[in-house]
């Protein structure tokens, strides 16, 4: 099997790529007009046929109560995006603190303030894929 994992913000998507089903690794950051979700999709598809993704694992916000949010909403919205595209498998997957993590992993290979903006999205979503493969086991 080979899993995407994907971490969705306002305006970027941070994909990672795992195609062992064991190890995680960070691909690329896709990068949108706010809310525009429908172009996201569309990057993120080539991604998909180009990997022959099986699997997709999507980070859900949620608050540290338990509740979902806006930023979960759109998620979800998004999920339901792509299946309309493809005949996926779409996993919502809990991400609370995944991005605080990913800048933390930064900040501690002192990368600078711009470089760990560049980066914090695509390694989120390797942590949150990472976290979900691990999961299995």
């Amino acid at each position: 099997m080979k899993y995407l994992g994907l971490d969705l913000g306002l305006k970027t998507l941070g994909v990672a790529i795992s195609e062992s089903g064991i190890i995680a690794q960070s691909l690329t950051t896709i990068r949108f007009e706010n809310l525009d979700f429908n172009n996201a999709i569309k990057e993120l598809l080539i991604i998909i046929d180009i990997y022959k993704i099986d699997t997709v694992i999507i980070g859900l916000p949620k608050h540290m109560n338990n509740d979902l949010g806006d930023m979960a909403n759109y998620v979800l919205e998004f999920k339901e995006k792509l299946l309309k595209e493809r005949n996926l498998k779409v996993i919502t997957w809990d991400e609370r603190l995944s991005t605080r993590s990913a800048l933390k992993i930064l900040s501690d290979q002192k990368k600078k303030h711009q470089k760990q903006k560049a980066l914090k999205d695509e390694l989120a979503a390797q942590i949150i894929l990472q976290n979900y493969l691990d999961s299995k086991f």
